[in-house]
């Protein structure tokens, strides 16, 4: 029989479950893990999905169920948390330096620091050369939360996590 574990020790194992689309970043860094509680001998758990229909929470829940499972824990609520809307303001430095080394353009430091004339993001820079010579060639890229840029110095095709 396995020790139980408190909501703490819950939340830091969850912590280490990769994101489905970015797996070199988990779900706690993404902001999508937002909390874990103990109610009634059952864990709760708030997710918020970066984008509402977002299709990698489905995979994130069952990762989570399984997470929990391989260390004795059944029950389990998952619940869909929606206001506050996830940010990416939540996501630390720490995870923007990976998704910048894995070849993905962060997101800006603020979600409202957009040149507002352009709508581009005022210090975007290809994650390849360090180029800000660049342009947006689909405002959805590989997940409907990343936008296609092209650098026009490397010629590199990347995608950049849009600011929300």
């Amino acid at each position: 029989m396995l020790t139980a574990l408190n909501k703490d020790q819950v939340f830091a194992l969850l912590s280490q479950i990769p994101d489905p689309e970015i797996p070199v970043i988990t779900i706690q860094e993404l902001g999508v893990l937002r909390k874990v509680e103990m109610i009634n001998d059952e864990y709760v758990v708030d997710i918020t999905p970066t984008y509402s229909g977002c299709p990698a929470m489905k995979m994130i829940e069952q990762d989570i169920v399984a997470k929990l499972k391989e260390h004795g824990i059944t029950k389990v609520k998952m619940n869909m948390v929606y206001s506050p809307a996830w940010t990416t303001d939540w996501i630390n430095e720490e995870a923007r330096e990976k998704l910048r080394k894995y070849g993905i353009a962060p997101p800006e430091h603020s979600s409202v620091d957009k040149n507002t004339l352009t709508g581009k993001p005022k210090n975007l820079a290809c994650p390849q050369c360090g180029s800000k010579q660049v342009e947006m060639i689909s405002q959805f890229g590989s997940t409907a939360c990343k936008a296609l840029y092209k650098c026009l110095d490397c010629k590199e095709p990347f995608d950049y996590f849009k600011c929300i």
